[in-house]
């Protein structure tokens, strides 16, 4: 017996996620999703006559050092995802912003004008039909994405703040450039919160809670959490990144008793499911998942 099931981390079914509590706070402090970059746009000098950032003096635009070093090392098999969402607890990123027509009206001629023009957060749709928003390390990788968007300049902590804000549970690395990486809902949580983030197939912790929800299934004779195969990113270079995936990212290998038919596989699969989706950390924790069945050796 050697086969894989794909579900998401709720067993299949969407279910609402409970903010995290500093996350939540942090949101009312900011004024809400209404608010979701902290302050409002009215008034708002988004760069001067003299080409300096908003919010960050002498801020030439160019990428964060230390941002730069992780995706060097993670590009030449040196360092992994987790150092990359490090780099980012420092990080100045920019975010887009983009002018969207609020209503018309009749100007001179018969010629429509705008009567209001409101400020709107760039998101996008991923594959999964889920939510992201798109951040950048330098206002030139902004530039060439999107031409007419206007950069906001943001420590990551803040980006990951806006992107919960808006309902989004990813955050998209530099779209479009050489190297594109996916923030996931476990690591933007963690930044938004300003805490260390532990990718879910490295997390013990996060195992042990899995192991002891699994050991009330008997023919379940043990479990191995491994990166699952949407771990992986790729330049457009083709060089294969170990991280930096939009999902799924957790692999649970299950070694099952053997003698089990399909619909009892299918039963003890969707009971395990059921069993980590209750539990706290795990939604927490872990994004999206993968289970592969083999049998376990007498």
């Amino acid at each position: 017996m050697d086969s894989t099931h794909s579900a998401d981390a709720t067993g299949g079914t969407p279910v609402t996620r409970h903010l995290p509590g500093h996350i939540a706070a942090a949101l009312a402090g900011a004024g809400g999703p209404a608010d979701s970059a902290g302050q409002p746009w009215e008034g708002r000098s988004l760069a001067g006559d003299d080409g300096k950032i908003h919010n960050f003096e002498d801020d030439d635009g160019s990428a964060d050092s230390g941002y730069l070093a992780a995706v060097g090392a993670l590009v030449d098999g040196s360092g992994d995802e987790a150092a990359v969402v490090a780099s980012l607890a420092t990080a100045r990123v920019f975010i887009p912003i983009i002018a969207r027509l609020g209503a018309e009206a009749e100007g001179v001629d018969g010629l429509a004008v705008d009567k209001q023009a409101d400020m709107a957060l760039v998101t996008l749709k991923a594959a999964d039909g889920r939510t992201a928003m798109p951040a950048f390390s330098s206002a030139d990788q902004l530039a060439a994405w999107h031409p007419e968007a206007r950069p906001v300049a943001v420590y990551a902590a803040r980006a990951a703040l806006s992107a919960v804000a808006e309902g989004a549970e990813l955050l998209v690395l530099d779209p479009g450039s050489d190297v594109t990486l996916v923030v996931r809902r476990p690591a933007v949580w963690a930044l938004a919160q300003q805490q260390d983030w532990v990718p879910s197939y490295t997390d013990s912790t996060l195992a042990g809670e899995m192991a002891a929800a699994a050991a009330g299934f008997p023919a379940v004779r043990n479990i191995e959490l491994r990166p699952g195969a949407g771990v992986a990113a790729v330049t457009r270079g083709g060089v294969v990144l170990s991280g930096g995936g939009a999902g799924p990212e957790l692999q649970v290998v299950l070694y099952l008793e053997d003698g089990l038919d399909a619909a009892a596989v299918q039963e003890l699969v969707s009971g395990l499911q059921s069993a980590w989706s209750r539990n706290v950390l795990f939604g927490e924790r872990v994004d999206s998942i993968e289970i592969k069945l083999r049998r376990a050796v007498q």
